[in-house]
């Protein structure tokens, strides 16, 4: 192993090798992803602002939105943090994991500043705030190019544990500000937002410079020409990134939109909305890499298919709470799907380094150079984390658009919750028709033996 002072790039990355991993591989990745969790969860926190900011809009600070035009304030920063997300991962490989990391942070400042001016400005037209919220898309965006950096660094065998505990830091970022806002709430009043906002403006240079001076570039991780179109053409791409769609699109749709939801359908007042709105992000942040730690063990599609069999139990909870009126039930149902997201947020995950690095052992049976085949299966994997991190941001967007659809028309959720129960039935199916059917291969038989027990899909 070399590493340049000048650019902390680090060659001869390998760290499949046991013998590197124990003796240099293990400190260098475990302090990167502390960084990249404390960049991404600030990331996080900027990229659900909004779900915060509009429980104080409000008349009383010369801002009175409707529910639909709320719920596009939401919807605005999900797309956009989905759409930045692919060339975000492909800037990972361009420019190197420590030098994006600094840059996507550091740019932060600009959203979180102007979000911090204009929160309490009254008569501020609906459109400024638009634009604002389409800037701090780009929180959401690192999402991706610190999942494609991490990939890079661990061995295969950890990087459900590694990815997991990575994006479910970064995902508690979108409980912290909301109990942010719950504090500033209990002590300052539902009038003064830009407390919630000017919080971040320190932190944010903070883990820009702690990023500079402590992080790496992996030579390894550097993009050949071609890789993401070779990734686009992968049938696990598509059926992975659906099945994101299913579980972050969930967490992150329901995380910026529950609190207008529980205002829109039980009247709940910003105090109370923002008393339950943090729990269920909480637990399903901390339940990720509990799931991706389940599929290094289990297997990443059978704890997939099980999480998506109780999200469907859970949502025709919802259901039944609706209907009958019960802010109880309705809560408590909630926020167990949000534990179940989280959970299947971390398996599917796993399922996108053990399909490529299964197909690095065939063609190292076939006689491929072990060393290059690895090392392309790190490749493309990092380009699909890309790709499945930008389908699932978007379906955030998807879940926030059939909330405001059906609210706009002036009924209650169900016929929003009745879609999600289809959704999740679809991604049960897709489970098991491309990944369960048919047998499993167990851990360290067959091939897996080559790179230490890769693990089923």
């Amino acid at each position: 192993m070399r590493r340049s002072v000048s650019s902390r790039e680090v060659v001869r990355w390998d760290p499949e090798d046991r013998e590197f991993w124990q003796r240099h591989g293990r400190r260098i990745a475990r302090r990167n992803l502390a960084l990249s969790v404390l960049c991404e969860h600030i990331g996080f926190s900027v990229w659900s602002m909004w779900s915060v900011l509009v429980l104080f809009m409000s008349p009383r600070i010369g801002l009175g939105f409707s529910p639909s035009e709320k719920f596009l304030l939401v919807v605005v920063p999900t797309v956009v943090g989905g759409v930045l997300r692919i060339p975000y991962s492909y800037a990972v490989t361009r420019f190197g994991g420590r030098n994006w990391t600094v840059c996507s942070t550091a740019v932060l400042l600009v959203p979180a500043s102007l979000t911090t001016y204009f929160v309490q400005r009254p008569g501020t037209p609906l459109w400024v705030f638009v634009a604002i919220g389409a800037a701090t898309g780009l929180g959401g965006a690192n999402f991706a190019s610190s999942m494609t950096n991490l990939s890079a660094f661990f061995p295969q065998r950890h990087q459900g544990w590694a990815l997991g505990l990575n994006a479910g830091g970064g995902n508690l970022g979108v409980a912290v500000i909301q109990l942010l806002s719950l504090l500033v709430i209990a002590t300052a009043g539902d009038t003064h937002p830009a407390y919630v906002t000017s919080v971040y403006l320190p932190l944010i240079v903070i883990a820009a410079l702690l990023a500079a001076m402590r992080m790496d570039n992996v030579s390894v991780a550097r993009a050949e020409p071609g890789t993401r179109r070779e990734a686009m053409r992968s049938r696990h791409t598509w059926a992975i990134s659906l099945l994101y769609i299913g579980t972050f699109g969930s967490f992150i749709g329901f995380g910026f939109a529950f609190g207008l939801v529980l205002q829109t359908e039980f009247g709940a007042t910003p105090a109370q909305a923002a008393s339950y709105t943090f729990l269920g992000p909480l637990l399903g942040s901390v339940f990720r890499p509990l799931g991706g730690r389940a599929a290094d063990r289990w297997g990443g599609a059978q704890v997939t298919f099980v999480a998506f069999a109780a999200m469907a139990a859970g949502t025709a909870v919802l259901l039944v709470a609706s209907s009958r009126g019960s802010f109880g039930l309705f809560v408590a149902g909630f926020t167990v799907l949000f534990v179940l997201t989280g959970l299947g947020n971390g398996s599917t995950y796993k399922m996108i380094p053990t399909a490529f690095a299964r197909q690095a052992e065939r063609e190292v049976v076939a006689g491929r150079d072990a060393r290059s085949a690895f090392d392309r299966a790190r490749r493309m994997s990092g380009a699909v984390l890309g790709i499945a991190g930008a389908a699932g941001a978007l379906g955030g967007a998807l879940v926030n658009l059939v909330f405001r659809a059906t609210y706009s028309s002036g009924g209650s959720g169900s016929t929003a919750f009745v879609t999600f129960l289809v959704c999740y039935a679809g991604c049960m199916v897709l489970t098991w028709r491309l990944y369960l059917r048919g047998g499993h291969r167990r851990e360290g038989t067959g091939p897996s033996a080559l790179r230490e027990g890769v693990g089923r899909v």
